[in-house]
């Protein structure tokens, strides 16, 4: 099995899959559903050798594949895994085959249409995890854009149209910078393989105008504050499985590009700018913590709640540099990064879940207000079960995956500076208000109206899916570690090419 070019076929396999759903056409549209289904689920099998082969001993890239791409210019087509995109792809994967199982009942028209577009999506997404090749990179990274832009466009609410322009326009414009910034260092290097870009010598001011365009293309993507508008309007447009994969996948590639890009490319750069980073993430954990708190829109609090919670990946990766200016001992650093990449898929589990728990009352009444619902859990006693759990784990709860990464994250800063901890401390706090709030008045006390008394509990599609993510989340938050050691010798690599000044 190691001998298989697994990256590829998780790569392709969703692509191809989602040719043959077109195939099907929207006639059959039965048979695409089962065809989505069956190539994210042989996806997903295919993932699980990387997890099992990978050798937890060792930062080398594993599985690798090369061949060239465009001989001309020295672009080749590499791919190649370690421990920080491994649970990334494993996260999409999986996340990928309950989005198909979600859209069964809702999506009604253009069904084909619409699994072809996730199942495209899928192997775009993971082949940004997994190139090595930096044009390689940027064209998975803007080839994303085309099948969630029609997913948002095509099945998206009232103001969709809106709402994908400024996707768009956001997340593109950004990543134009990214490739200004690709192009110098491949003329700088003659060479595009990412490993090769990272030895690199820069001076501090090539290697600011390097971070800042990074910046500008990976802070759109998390999204970081003030580039965050964009999100809200957005997951409110969006169908349910476009908000899901938005939350739990797309929002994670901004924080994949500081750790496979920024960091290692610009240390320096990096390391002068990092009370910028740190304290644009502390206003996203605390500022956009109190603006969750008076949405009246559930998938608005969630995207906003989304913001919040990925402004501790950024302060993980950013507070690592604080530690070193203190000359403290590696430890804080690391706890810093892992901290991060938890938080990650963390944030990947809850986020989804939330999402398709709005979408599962959404489908019953129509209405995204929280005002049209209250004693949800009179009727559908199942559902508030899985809803209380997640946001629960929402707000940090101990035993659930939420709170591993945010503490983490915490103790890391602790040792950079105590009003760094303090303020991240906070979204354990607001966390709690604006989750428990929620739950408070969807899911507890009187039947809040007629819809809500003629609701029915989850079906057995529903119940594997709110299940799944259970699952998930509740075994990275009571078991870490076997998430937390496959990518220990990868994140130490890092902090020992980051700790040498490139200058």
């Amino acid at each position: 099995m190691s001998d298989w070019p697994l990256l590829s076929l998780i790569v392709w396999l969703p692509i191809a899959g989602g040719a043959a759903v077109l195939l099907a056409g929207e006639r059959r549209a039965n048979l695409a559903r089962w065809i989505g289904l069956l190539t994210a689920l042989v996806t997903f099998v295919l993932s699980l050798p990387l997890y099992q082969l990978f050798d937890r001993e060792t930062a080398q890239m594993q599985f690798e594949e090369l061949s060239p791409w465009v001989a001309t210019f020295n672009l080749n087509y590499h791919l190649g895994i370690d421990g920080i995109s491994l649970p990334l792809i494993l996260l999409t994967t999986f996340i990928s085959v309950l989005v198909v199982l979600g859209a069964w009942g809702p999506i009604k028209q253009k069904v084909a249409q619409y699994v072809a577009a996730f199942l495209i999506l899928e192997g775009l997404m993971v082949g940004v995890f997994c190139a090595l090749d930096a044009f390689l990179f940027y064209v998975f990274f803007e080839a994303m854009l085309i099948p969630m832009f029609l997913i948002i466009g095509v099945w998206g609410g009232p103001n969709r149209v809106y709402a994908t322009i400024k996707f768009f326009l956001y997340t593109f414009l950004g990543s134009v910078f990214m490739l200004v910034a690709l192009v110098y260092l491949y003329l700088k290097a003659d060479s595009a393989a990412i490993l090769t870009l990272h030895d690199v010598s820069l001076s501090l001011t090539e290697q600011v105008w390097i971070f800042l365009a990074f910046l500008l293309a990976f802070a759109v993507k998390i999204p970081m504050f003030p580039v965050h508008t964009w999100l809200p309007d957005a997951h409110v447009e969006a169908p349910t499985g476009g908000s899901v994969i938005l939350a739990a996948i797309m929002l994670k590639i901004g924080g994949y590009g500081f750790l496979r890009f920024s960091l290692p490319i610009t240390p320096d750069a990096s390391s002068t700018l990092d009370w910028l980073l740190i304290t644009l993430s502390l206003i996203a954990v605390v500022y956009i913590g109190f603006v969750a708190l008076v949405q009246q829109d559930m998938k608005k609090l969630i995207a906003y709640s989304s913001i919040s919670h990925m402004g501790f990946v950024t302060l993980g990766l950013f507070i690592a540099f604080a530690i070193f200016a203190r000359a403290e001992a590696n430890a804080g650093a690391a706890m810093g990064f892992e901290g991060a990449v938890v938080q990650m898929v963390s944030h990947g589990f809850i986020s989804a879940a939330l999402f398709f728990c709005v979408g599962v009352m959404y489908d019953r009444i129509h209405s995204r207000q929280i005002a049209d619902y209250g004693g949800v859990v009179n009727t559908m006693p199942w559902f508030a079960t899985f809803m209380v759990l997640f946001a629960m784990a929402n707000s940090g709860l101990p035993g659930t995956s939420g709170f591993v990464g945010e503490f983490m994250v915490i103790l890391a800063s602790f040792q950079a500076n105590f009003w760094f901890a303090f303020l991240a401390g906070m979204t354990l706090i607001l966390g709690a208000a604006y989750s428990l709030w929620l739950v408070k008045r969807v899911i507890f006390g009187d039947v809040g109206n007629e819809k809500v008394a003629g609701l029915s509990d989850i079906n057995a599609r529903e119940a594997i899916t709110l299940g799944a993510l259970a699952v998930a989340v509740l075994g990275v938050g009571i078991w870490p570690d076997p998430l937390v050691d496959i990518m220990h010798a990868s994140v130490e690599n890092l902090l020992t090419h980051i700790a040498q000044p490139k200058i």
